[in-house]
């Protein structure tokens, strides 16, 4: 050993520097910060070259923002909630951050579809070929469930493919794909004051924004039936409705309507933030019990609702003439369909009103603008 050297006060002093001992000083030692991992992209075929796009980030609690018009994302982009449509040319810009981390680096990835407008890019036409009623497709459909009125005072139970919950019964679903190449959404009547139905949604598994979608359609016409097609923002997932974005492409209600008013109709509505908005469509001859195609113009700034169509627009709604927050050119927007039973709009099923009684839905298609 050399001689010479005071090997413990060396290492009392390395320690004391280590830890804030003596001098009646102290100092903060700042851990690394780990870098959030970057977005990986995945894309899975729709129709015509449109890809459905998902995100994620292996950052446990990572949040996702991103652009597609080749700008850098920031917190104020729009965050990725679900998978969504691209059938444009674009650039996709995606980061993820999480609290007390470093944001991710950018993922970029380009998409160049070249889709010309018109161009059918995603459906559901609900073939069956089986000759038994089937599970409507749940790679693309889930549902809402349960009695809690949904805002509206609605009288429904709403009841996913094979429930088993009371009273929802798995051997007499509430939507299926018959025989018949139909979907088939039923309101029953299980007991005495109480009913089934289905709220069908592609919530979390498919969006868009943009585009021309439509789905042809037969429509009930009792009293307390209110059938509808329709979307909502992605965001209802972290912000409330109605800022989120409702978009009616299809509602209908109450059988009483053409002999009391004269007229049978539908209405496409808009809601947002302070934004109402509803026209009616009720030409002469026009009634909801048979086929007809509903269907929805949506470009930056406008929609636009059509019957049978889209040249035949019978409503227009513009973010430039519209009162109170423009939801619809924030992000996409999830698909559903369902048949209420009572609430605030209708009103009750009455003594006229027999059970069941179905939506039935040949198709949904979006087509590229």
């Amino acid at each position: 050993m050399r001689t010479g050297v005071n090997v413990t006060g060396v290492f009392l002093l390395v320690l004391a520097s280590m830890c804030g001992c003596g001098g009646g000083s102290s100092a903060t030692v700042t851990p690394a910060q780990t870098q959030v991992s970057a977005p990986t992209v995945t894309t899975k075929a729709a129709q015509a070259g449109a890809q459905i796009v998902s995100l994620a980030s292996s950052t446990g609690g990572a949040t996702i923002y991103y652009t597609l018009d080749g700008s850098t994302p920031t917190t104020a982009s729009t965050q990725y909630l679900a998978p969504f449509l691209v059938s444009s040319n674009v650039t996709l810009n995606a980061y993820a951050t999480a609290s007390s981390d470093k944001d991710s680096k950018v993922t970029t990835q380009a998409f160049a579809p070249n889709i010309a407008s018109g161009t059918l890019v995603w459906s559901d036409e609900f073939i069956n070929t089986t000759g038994s009623n089937q599970q409507p497709d749940p790679a693309i459909w889930n549902y809402d469930t349960g009695n809690s009125g949904f805002g509206n005072m609605e009288l429904e139970n709403y009841c996913a493919w094979g429930s088993t919950t009371s009273p929802c019964n798995p051997a007499s679903p509430n939507a299926y794909i018959g025989a018949d190449n139909a979907l088939h959404i039923v309101a029953q009547q299980p007991s005495t004051g109480v009913y089934t139905s289905a709220r069908m949604k592609t919530q979390g598994l498919f969006s868009f924004q943009y585009g021309r979608i439509e789905a042809r359609m037969q429509l009930p016409e009792q009293q307390g039936m209110w059938p509808a097609f329709w979307l909502l923002g992605n965001s209802i997932a972290t912000i409330n409705w109605p800022a989120c974005g409702e978009l009616d492409v299809m509602e209908h209600i109450d059988g009483s309507n053409p002999q009391s008013e004269g007229f049978d109709w539908v209405q496409g509505s808009v809601h947002g933030t302070n934004l109402n908005g509803g026209i009616q469509y009720h030409p002469a001859g026009f009634t909801a019990t048979g086929w007809h195609t509903y269907g929805m113009i949506w470009t930056k700034g406008e929609i636009q609702y059509y019957v049978d169509s889209p040249t035949n627009v019978y409503a227009t709604f513009q973010a430039s003439t519209q009162a109170g927050t423009w939801p619809f050119d924030s992000g996409p927007e999830f698909v559903l369909m369902n048949l209420a039973v009572g609430g605030d709009w209708p009103g009750s099923p009455n003594g006229t009103t027999v059970f069941p009684d179905s939506v039935l839905v040949d198709y949904v298609r979006l087509y590229s603008n």
